[in-house]
């Protein structure tokens, strides 16, 4: 594995931490929002911004300690890298699997909620924040390729995938709260939400158990 040049590392230092300070207000105001509202798509969008702020927390910090550290090995660099992106593994597997628990139990308790328009615009705002820092992300493991970048990208691309759904379900809701079809598009939103994050919980696991050497060529 080749050594990054400061301007590289930097580039990188920056958008990890950009992605975690534009990560922060996701878990207030939605907490907020689900107060306002008593969606379940809402509920389980909460629960999963706070543990994805948890996830990119820490591929922050292992970064900064893999690059600023003296002495270093490849060898281990390419350990902790693969050990964030376990984290960020573990992160979506829980969130997932707390989302499908949610959807479970308020599959036959919905009831019309409040107003839903504070998480669709966080959703909204969610869907074009994410998909930059994906695209980024995406430039960034090709200029270089790495196991807590590459897993970044994966994590950005099912949030970004995430929040269209959120967007579709919430904006049900607020467009037609008393359908016969609303809670059906509620609940069947925060099952695919549940889905998708554990099929890139998935995929994330097996980089993170897997070295660069021995994986599959365009295994993505």
């Amino acid at each position: 594995m080749s050594r990054l040049d400061p301007e590289g590392v930097r580039r990188r230092e920056r958008t990890l931490l950009g992605a975690l300070l534009l990560s922060l207000w996701g878990p207030l105001l939605t907490g907020i929002a689900v107060l306002l509202s008593q969606s379940v798509t809402q509920l389980a969008d909460f629960v999963r911004r706070t543990v994805e702020l948890v996830a990119l927390a820490v591929a922050w910090g292992v970064f900064r300690h893999v690059h600023r550290t003296q002495g270093i090995t490849d060898e281990r660099r390419e350990r902790l890298e693969r050990r964030s992106a376990l984290g960020v593994a573990i992160a979506l597997a829980v969130s997932g699997a707390s989302l499908l628990l949610l959807s479970v139990a308020r599959w036959r308790a919905f009831e019309v909620g409040g107003d839903v328009r504070l998480g669709l615009a966080v959703a909204v705002l969610g869907v074009v924040v994410n998909s930059w820092f994906w695209r980024r992300y995406g430039a960034l493991e090709r200029e270089q390729a790495s196991d807590l970048i590459g897993a970044q990208r994966r994590l950005y691309r099912a949030k970004a995938a995430v929040d269209v759904v959120v967007v579709a379900a919430l904006g049900t809701l607020w467009l037609a709260p008393e359908h016969p079809a609303a809670p059906i598009v509620d609940v069947a939103g925060s099952f695919a939400v549940a889905l998708y994050v554990l099929w890139s919980s998935y995929r994330t696991l097996q980089d993170a158990r897997t070295p660069r050497t021995e994986r599959l060529p365009g295994a993505r």
